[in-house]
């Protein structure tokens, strides 16, 4: 862990979440092992940020993520009905590792810091491989403050398939100007419409998995700053 206690504005991603009462103690504190799990679920809302769908991202990589380490440091306790603020970090990148590095705050107060340790392996065999670049790469340009994803705004001929791979499709699109939003891994998560005479995106769809991570709206708004006379053409990125 570092020396220094962190601060919420320490990290990018912040995971807020309200103390449920199945999660208090006899004391009427949260019970230590729940901490564990309020990061373990800002973790999920990481992969979201970098859009990455958990699941497709890692069969695509060829590889798992196994927990080697977790460990918490308590400073303050949580009681039933807190809001809450999980944050969380890529700190470290090794050969096959990832170091991530969290805390849980209410109104700005450290309550529990967290480190977790996962290695990259393969699943059959479980032994460690090397971080793939894409997965490393995605992770630096996240920290650093930088896009993760690469947008297009184009018309039905080209945003065809990854609108279909998004969401049910109908007579609107084939005259509309379309944003595609695909990831690290080239794969579309997010996309929207402005049709023909129209001032407002719709058609705003996102991977199940990515759903409240904003990628719609991104899309949306993309869209409409890339909609001006001479922005785009049928096979321009944005």
């Amino acid at each position: 862990m570092a020396d220094m206690a962190p601060r919420l504005s320490d990290f990018r991603l912040q995971h807020p979440l309200r103390v449920r009462w199945g999660e208090v103690d006899l004391q009427k504190i949260v019970f230590n092992p729940h901490y564990l799990m309020y990061v373990d679920t800002a973790i999920a809302d990481y992969w979201r940020a970098i859009a990455l769908p958990y699941e497709e991202s890692l069969r695509a990589l060829g590889g798992e993520l196994f927990v080697k380490k977790s460990s918490l440091e308590f400073h303050a306790s949580a009681q039933y009905d807190d809001r809450l603020v999980v944050g969380l970090r890529c700190a470290r990148i090794g050969n096959s590792s990832l170091q991530f590095l969290s805390g849980i705050f209410r109104d700005d107060v450290l309550l529990v810091s967290a480190e977790l340790i996962y290695v990259f392996a393969d699943p059959v065999k479980k032994t460690s491989l090397p971080v793939p670049a894409a997965l490393r790469n995605t992770m630096l340009e996240f920290e650093n403050g930088r896009t993760v994803v690469q947008t297009q705004a184009s018309d039905w001929k080209i945003a065809a398939l990854a609108v279909q791979a998004l969401r049910p499709t109908d007579d609107k699109d084939l005259s509309a100007l379309h944003c595609v939003v695909t990831n690290a891994l080239g794969a579309p998560v997010a996309t929207a419409r402005l049709c023909t005479d129209s001032h407002v995106a719709d058609g705003i769809a996102a991977a199940p998995t990515l759903r409240g991570a904003g990628w719609g709206r991104f899309a949306a708004a993309t869209l409409l700053a890339q909609a001006q006379p001479g922005n785009y053409t049928s096979s321009s990125s944005v």
